[in-house]
């Protein structure tokens, strides 16, 4: 369990590395007003597979770590900020990103122009984006905190 949980670690940053790539080229592509390229494909369909790759190791540590188990207890978890987080508010935040993600990657792709594809890549990526940056374990989160890079 200990190598999954460095993994989920360390695929945070990549997540977090596609993800504001796609929302800085949207961003860039919307204000140059550029046409909508394969590159800006690829960096959506990297983000969502790191999300993919994420939320299984995520479902993995969810199952076997106890965390679904403290829902049978659910009064007594929202009492406690660590149980709380890791029961609901990561792992449904996380899902309503990844959510968005797929939806997001479908939405970009059914588009007819460049403008459009990129302002749904801002909406549903951004969105994402958000999300996931509010549902980390940040160092600076007292209650839930988790290292930059757990070894």
């Amino acid at each position: 369990m200990q190598t999954l949980l460095i993994l989920h670690s360390l695929i945070r940053w990549l997540v977090l590395i596609f993800a504001f790539w796609t929302v800085i080229s949207a961003l860039t592509g919307l204000s140059g007003k550029r046409e909508y390229s394969a590159g800006h494909g690829r960096s959506n369909f990297f983000f969502m597979l790191s999300m993919d790759i994420q939320l299984l190791i995520g479902l993995i540590l969810y199952f076997s770590n106890g965390w679904f188990e403290s829902l049978k207890h659910l009064g007594e978890s929202m009492k406690d900020p660590m149980a709380r987080f890791f029961t609901m508010e990561h792992s449904v935040m996380m899902i309503i990103a990844w959510v968005l993600v797929h939806a997001g990657r479908v939405s970009v792709k059914k588009a007819n122009t460049s403008k459009a594809k990129f302002r749904k890549t801002l909406l549903f990526f951004g969105i994402a984006l958000v999300i996931i940056l509010i549902a980390i374990p940040w160092p600076f989160r007292e209650a839930v905190a988790r290292p930059w890079f757990r070894w």
